[in-house]
């Protein structure tokens, strides 16, 4: 079956399933099988590499459920990804035991270093890995089921929620920056040292952390789509095309808002969560409102309200960024900003938006030729023809 076929048979998202399921065989294979002395043998910093950018995939998902089918532009969806990495990065503390620096078995590293005296109630829990991955989604979900109820009722909407979803993140992250908040201050959490008993640097692990990621960016494509495709979904779409005229016919916008921007939050905790494992560390730079724009700049690259286009644009954008930072790092910013002007000129649909628009059009003068005479168009089929044309 050939690659349009395929398309044609299962669209978009079986294309996207598709991928996954092959990422999730082929890069173990290539990392673990293949000789490092072959070619095409995948080192484990790509492995970890590819992980992370699957995280930022399922990032950039959460945030094209919410602005692409609620028009609710985030510019603080960072802050929910790095509640998730936080509260994983707590349970990796905890894990440390006495293999600290300090030998202490229950103070992480940081605490000791800065006289306290006991850990503190908020961290009590973490130990357990249930407790923490359940934090992971509660931790995020609850800060935006909180922050949704008072901006939603109070019907704030457009440039100014996206202003006050940038004042919380920029907020937290002065919060986390601060030593006493008992979050390791400006170096964060680092220095950890393995999970279940498997160390994080070793192959195996990295491997089951990059399987982790496809499950998880699968998994929240499927929740996403589900919403999007359900009558909830036609609902988001009117709420986002005409929320004064969805309120006015009956409809709770402010439930509904609520509900898709809580799910959102959640699914960026759990990226988050996958996320610090594999770059060993989190800190309150992952609250900086640049990190949440730069999503919102992945979404708008790959399309939003397309769901496979934000995936794909995390991918591309993180991608070309670790080639550029590499080749020119002074001036990625500019090359950033230079892509976002781009595409927003001459790409306004995004890559996907575009080709489904493309698509779209192609289908419709097909069904239209086919709705004239087949040999030989009238003056009329010839001008619809023609108007379709242009």
């Amino acid at each position: 079956m050939t690659a349009s076929g395929f398309l044609a048979r299962f669209g978009m998202s079986g294309a996207l399933y598709a991928v996954l399921a092959g990422l999730a065989v082929l890069v173990p294979l290539l990392n673990l099988v293949v000789p490092e002395s072959w070619p095409i043998h995948l080192s484990t910093f790509m492995v970890a590499l590819l992980g992370k950018y699957l995280c930022y995939a399922l990032l950039a998902l959460a945030l094209d459920l919410v602005w692409g089918y609620c028009g609710i532009l985030s510019l603080g969806h960072g802050a929910f990804f790095a509640l998730g990495g936080y509260a994983m990065g707590m349970h990796l503390m905890r894990m440390i035991g006495p293999r600290g620096v300090y030998g202490d078995p229950v103070l992480p590293d940081f605490m000791v270093f800065l006289n306290w005296k006991e850990l503190p109630w908020y961290w009590q829990g973490f130990d357990v890995f249930a407790f923490a991955a359940l934090m992971v989604v509660l931790a995020p979900g609850l800060l935006a089921f909180l922050f949704g109820w008072l901006a939603f009722r109070s019907r704030v909407t457009g440039v100014y929620l996206s202003i006050i979803t940038q004042a919380m993140t920029f907020a937290l992250m002065l919060a986390f920056f601060r030593n006493d908040m008992g979050f390791g201050g400006n170096n964060g959490l680092t220095d950890f040292k393995d999970i279940f008993g498997a160390s994080l640097q070793a192959e195996g692990t990295r491997n089951a952390f990059f399987v982790a990621s496809v499950v998880a960016l699968a998994a929240g494509f499927a929740l996403c789509r589900a919403i999007v495709t359900s009558k909830l979904g036609k609902v988001l779409i009117a709420v986002r095309d005409a929320e004064s005229r969805t309120r006015f016919i009956g409809y709770r916008v402010d439930k509904f808002k609520l509900f898709v921007w809580t799910v959102s939050a959640c699914l960026a905790g759990v990226a988050g969560a996958l996320y610090v494992p594999q770059v060993g560390i989190i800190n309150p730079g992952e609250f900086a409102p640049a990190a949440s724009i730069e999503a919102v700049i992945w979404v708008a690259v790959g399309g939003r309200g397309t769901l496979v286009g934000a995936v794909l644009g995390a991918v591309l954008v993180n991608g070309f960024k670790s080639w550029f930072t590499g080749v020119f790092p002074e001036v990625w910013l500019f090359a950033l900003g230079g892509l976002f002007v781009v595409v927003t000129l001459f790409l306004p649909r995004g890559i996907i938006g575009t080709l489904l628009h493309r698509h779209a059009l192609s289908r419709e003068r097909r069904m239209l030729a086919e709705s004239v005479a087949p040999d030989a168009p009238s003056d009329e089929g010839q001008r619809k023809l023609e108007q379709a044309g242009a």
